[in-house]
């Protein structure tokens, strides 16, 4: 049985809501030499409802984006196979004629820069709901880059597209780390011991896949503290804080991280 692509195909398995919901550059093909449907089965086998939305259109009312209604837990986003511009474009910015990962070879049934056009989209229809990010121009586009096809710097693609979390390289593990993290049970907890969960599964998170705790693990210096707080302060984005701060402020953090 395939991963649910239709409203009637997540009925037909008589659930009601979806845990996981992931969207695809690519067409859907249960094969593992295409991400997303590993993916979804990864965490199908774990037992989570998955559904998978390929290639949605963006261009129209938005009906691919809210056909399935919106996850328990989390939407996981991924151009595809490919790079989305890579797939668009030649390395002489040339538009190509054909997609090898849409049927019949079709060209034109993805965005540039899918995994931001899929994101913003799903952020500005479900606000509320945590986006995931991955594949392989997410995994590329991770940190702030050089983008070859508009000639300019971009931030990481985080930033860009507004996702809550990138994963990047194989996911497979990591994906069913987030899934379990986000399924905290807070039935019949205050909104205080709800809270004190949410930051346990994301601590218990970060500690699995490795992200240090402490600024000291990365090689900062108690006596670098000062000067950190200082360049902090003047950075540009420091300006648009919508909460006044201070150095003093800011180095009273650091070394609360330290």
């Amino acid at each position: 049985m395939f991963l649910p692509t239709t409203i009637k195909e997540v009925r037909a398995r008589g659930w009601e809501q979806l845990d996981v919901i992931l969207f695809s550059g690519d067409a859907y093909i249960d094969h593992p030499a295409f991400g997303a449907a590993v993916i979804g089965r990864l965490l199908e086998a774990e037992g989570y409802r998955v559904a998978i939305v390929p290639q949605p259109n963006w261009r129209d009312d938005l009906r691919d984006f809210r056909k399935l209604g919106k996850p328990r837990l989390f939407f996981g986003v991924s151009a595809g196979s490919m790079d989305s511009m890579v797939n668009h474009y030649t390395a002489n910015k040339r538009l190509r004629s054909d997609d090898a990962y849409t049927p019949g070879g079709k060209a034109g049934f993805r965005p540039d820069y899918a995994v931001t056009v899929y994101t913003r989209i799903l952020k500005r229809l479900f606000p509320d709901t945590p986006v995931v990010i991955g594949g392989i121009e997410a995994s590329l586009r991770r940190a702030a880059h050089y983008d070859y096809w508009s000639d300019s710097l971009k931030p990481s693609v985080l930033v860009d597209s507004g996702a809550d979390l990138l994963t990047y390289g194989m996911g497979e593990r990591v994906v069913l780390d987030i899934a379990r993290a986000m399924g905290v049970d807070t039935a019949g907890m205050s909104v205080d011991e709800s809270v004190a969960a949410a930051v346990g599964a994301v601590r218990d998170l970060s500690l699995s896949i490795g992200i240090p705790q402490r600024l000291h693990e990365i090689g900062v210096r108690e006596e670098d503290i000062p000067a950190l707080a200082v360049a902090a302060f003047n950075d540009v984005c420091t300006g648009g804080n919508p909460r006044p701060t201070s150095v003093g402020d800011i180095e009273k953090l650091y070394r609360t991280a330290f």
